[in-house]
Order: C-alpha cells, then structure tokens, then sequence
C-alpha cells in the first residue's frame, strides 16, 4: 500500500487488523440470476471487524437504474452507520477476488474520501492464505463521515451525450466485446444491444492476474495502449451497470490516473433511450 496505489495486499491488512481507525467493508455482489445472496455469506463468515455494504441498498432509489450513486447525503448517513470518520483508513473487499469492491471504492472517492484502498485478490486471497475470519453480523458504533463530492469523477447522461457530440474525452468500455459490438443480448431486458459511439473496447479481466489480483503496472499498460487509449488523455469508463467500469477505473489509479471518471448510469441508461446513438461493430 502507498500513497498512489489504490490497492492494500492481505499481508498488510492482516498486519494491521485492529487498528482504530480501520474500517474494513466486505462490499461482495453478484451479478443479477445469481442465487447467490452476498449478505447470507458475509454472516457465515467474513475478515475479522469487517462491515456489509449492501450495494444496492446504498444508491439512488429514484432513478430507477441499477445501483446508481447515492446522493451526498445518503452516501455519508450509510458511511456513518458503517462506522467510517473523516480519518478512516477504509479497505473494501469482495468475495470474487476483485469485482464489486472496486465500486464501492469508487463512490468512497467520489464523495471525497481518498484514503479508501481495495483489498489486492479480495476474500479469495484471504482464504487461500489462512487469515483469520469471523462469523455473525457486526453493527459498528456509528462514524462522523461528510461527504465533499468530488464531481470530476463522475459522468452523467448528458455529460456522455456532449463527449460524443463534441468529444473531450476517450470513453473505454468495460463489457464482453460480444455485447459491445452488438452480437451477443445484454443481459438486463429492455437494451438495446451496441456501445456508444466512438467508445474503445477493454474488457476488465484484462486487469487482473489469475490468481485474482490486479496486474501490476507494467502489464496493466499493455491492455489500454493496445486499444489505442492514449493515457496522457482524459478518461471516462463504462460499461453494463457501472460495477465493472469501476474496475477499470481502479486500474488507471495504479497507473497514476487517479482523475478518470466513471459514467454511473453505464450501458443500463444508454441502452435504455430512444434517441441515444447506438454503434456495433468493433
């Protein structure tokens, strides 16, 4: 772990359990048909003093879209009753390895907390190692988290529509390149299938290592460059629902981009219009 790097090793989260200022968030999710339940598994068993952070739960209930950000507001009352405080050293894990914790990182900076890290390989890793777990519910004494949004790292619906009107930023897709260029259904019902246009196909696995974690900066490079994303440049990314965009997101931070934005409503809102243009093909 360092100043820059967005990512805290299992070794150096076990070394440092106990800590009062640590807040560790099991922040697991699945993707929806699961039948997996992400709460019932945190109870059996989960990193010792870690809290759930229930994704769906924690998000705009108006909108009608899937986990989009919750207001400033929301977000610091589930902060608070997640026990974190200004001062908080927060590590988020997840019970795939690196998935839906990157999210959850992300929306932590996003409303104006930097010292926020994702656990490298997640639970998995954990496990494998031997590392102490604990079983039960934990409800921690509440924090005095504030929010103090950070607006560069979020993209809106018109925001996305003036990048592909005008430009201004590279838009980097995080989806199956069967479903970006429109040959395979998405998988939530009612979307059109394509990408946005001008938009650069880079799917998140490219990211991690096959033990889990994410690859380390040299071979992050590798993926980006290939698809002709100039990292000098500004960044937005996307993808089906805003939880693999963070991936991606997370990847750029290890990198030393630590400014790219995320477009929370992703394909889910895209998709979803009448008059949003729609590309396929590569």
């Amino acid at each position: 772990m360092t100043a820059r790097d967005p990512m805290i090793s299992t070794h150096e989260l076990a070394r440092r359990l106990g800590e009062p200022a640590l807040v560790i968030i099991d922040a697991s999710w699945f993707l929806p048909g699961s039948d997996k339940d992400p709460a019932k598994d945190y109870a059996a068993r989960h990193i010792p003093g870690a809290v759930f952070f229930d994704i769906d739960a924690t998000s705009d209930a108006v909108s009608g879209l899937p986990h989009m950000a919750a207001s400033p507001a929301e977000f610091a009352t589930a902060a608070r009753r997640h026990g974190v405080d200004p001062n908080s050293l927060v590590v988020i894990y997840d019970s795939a390895g690196v998935f839906s914790a990157p999210r959850v990182w992300w929306n932590f900076r996003m409303m104006g907390h930097d010292r926020v890290f994702v656990l490298d390989g997640g639970f998995p890793k954990w496990i494998a190692e031997d590392h102490p777990i604990e079983m039960g519910w934990r409800e921690p004494a509440h924090g005095q988290f504030k929010s103090q949004p950070n607006a560069e790292l979020l993209r809106t619906l018109g925001q996305m529509r003036a990048i592909v009107q005008a430009g201004g930023a590279q838009i980097v897709d995080a989806r199956p390149g069967g479903r970006f260029r429109g040959e395979e259904p998405e998988p939530r019902p009612g979307l059109r299938a394509g990408h946005i246009p001008g938009a650069t196909n880079v799917h998140y696995p490219r990211m991690l290592q096959a033990d889990g974690t994410l690859k380390g900066a040299e071979d992050l490079i590798i993926p980006f460059t290939d698809a002709g994303i100039d990292l000098d440049k500004s960044i937005v990314t996307t993808c089906g629902s805003g939880i693999s965009a963070s991936i991606l997101a997370l990847a750029l931070a290890r990198l030393g981009r630590d400014d790219v934005a995320v477009y929370d409503g992703s394909w889910a809102e895209w998709g979803s219009q009448s008059d949003t243009p729609v590309a396929t093909g590569a």
